[in-house]
């Protein structure tokens, strides 16, 4: 059973077959380049990247929130003293949306240490080699300092419109690229990547939804404060904001609501309402934030201020992502009973938690896999409890 709520978010892996005909041989496949790659390689003087940075209209660095920028000071200063000792950076990778307009697909967070560093945001800090700069903003160091910076350079590889010319699905030659890059040693997880290449209306209510603090509280997330912006100190630390997890579970209500979405694994569900669903009509859009609401404040009013806790194997008190599915898929089925459901909801209460105190359900409930069956599974059990009462 899992003990460990990142396990919760495990989707499997993707399906490359898709690509191709079944009845292609291998070199058919490869004569035919369905799926190859078209990019340019160029090198960028400090100054250039930095002007490429300020037009917006030429380079997007932060695509939709691609991921949450996670370098802390010291990492963005070795960065900065990896430039100055002219030691290799790994190279980034932009993906071009329109002709001569580019996205940042891969090194954001190398871009955005750059251009922060020299806005005079930072300190530089943890220098082992050049340890003389250590507390040293941009404007406070010597000029021929700043002459050695310029001289870096980083290389760009750009992913050419030229690669989607064959694919039928455009997106798809952005996700299988991203499947296969690192950012700064490590890969991108699933909803980081559905961010960057599902962009949208849908994408921006996810993120919104995300802020809402009755969301957050459940969850233990540091509350979003407008003053502070998106990405406080705080919340950066928090494992399920700084990995997106946040994001994934709002999409997840979404793309679970409807028993007819259920069909396949986790990653497919959620890859493909995200996909077929990018620019909701405002009325939609809105029915989707007061349905997401709605059934979250009905589970906190039924089961408590944390209705996805359960206590593990190990009497570790944790959320439960596979709970929060059938809670929310069920309430959200059963949205029509919601007067009976609240003047219950201790009955309700007492229900879920001896559910829960059974080896088999509980199982059913939070340990299975997010298989599409186990997905209904646990939907069913829950529906089921709510229906009885």
């Amino acid at each position: 059973m899992s003990e460990n709520l990142n396990d919760d978010f495990e989707e499997g892996e993707i399906n490359f077959s898709e690509l191709y005909s079944p009845k292609d041989t291998i070199e058919e496949q490869y004569k035919k380049g369905i799926f190859r790659v078209v990019y340019q390689s160029n090198n960028f003087f400090m100054p250039q990247l930095l002007e490429m940075i300020k037009n917006k209209e030429i380079l997007n660095i932060r695509p939709e929130y691609q991921r949450r920028l996670r370098w802390d000071n010291k990492r963005k200063s070795l960065l900065i003293e990896s430039l100055l000792l002219n030691i290799p950076i790994p190279p980034l990778f932009f993906y071009e949306k329109d002709m001569a307009s580019y996205e940042v697909m891969d090194g954001q967070q190398r871009i955005n240490a750059i251009k922060e560093f020299y806005n005079n945001e930072f300190k530089l800090t943890g220098l082992a080699v050049l340890e003389k700069l250590n507390g040293k903003s941009y404007k406070t160091i010597h000029p021929t300092i700043i002459k050695g910076l310029n001289r870096g350079s980083l290389s760009v590889n750009v992913l050419l419109l030229e690669s989607e010319e064959k694919e039928k699905d455009p997106q798809k030659i952005r996700r299988y690229v991203f499947e296969r890059l690192n950012t700064g040693g490590r890969r991108l997880n699933d909803q980081e990547i559905r961010n960057c290449i599902y962009s949208g209306k849908l994408n921006e209510l996810i993120i919104d939804l995300a802020k809402e603090r009755l969301f957050t509280r459940c969850w233990d997330i540091p509350d979003y404060d407008p003053t502070e912006g998106y990405e406080s100190s705080e919340r950066k630390k928090n494992s399920l904001y700084k990995n997106m997890h946040d994001c994934q579970l709002i999409l997840r209500f979404f793309a679970l609501r409807e028993r007819k979405n259920i069909s396949g694994s986790m990653k497919s569900i959620l890859d493909n309402f995200m996909r077929n669903n990018k620019d909701p009509e405002d009325d939609i859009l809105n029915e989707m934030r007061d349905s997401f609401l709605s059934c979250l404040e009905l589970a906190v009013v039924i089961f408590g201020k944390k209705p996805f806790e359960i206590k593990t194997a190990t009497g570790v008190l944790r959320n439960s992502a596979p709970l929060f599915d059938a809670l929310m898929s069920s309430l959200n089925e059963l949205k029509h009973m919601r007067s009976h459901l609240e003047e219950n909801k201790e009955v309700l209460k007492n229900k879920l938690s001896t559910l829960l105190k059974n080896e088999d359900n509980y199982f059913t409930l939070v340990g299975k896999g997010n298989t599409s069956q186990a997905i209904k599974d646990r939907i069913d059990l829950i529906t089921q409890m709510l229906k009885e009462v």
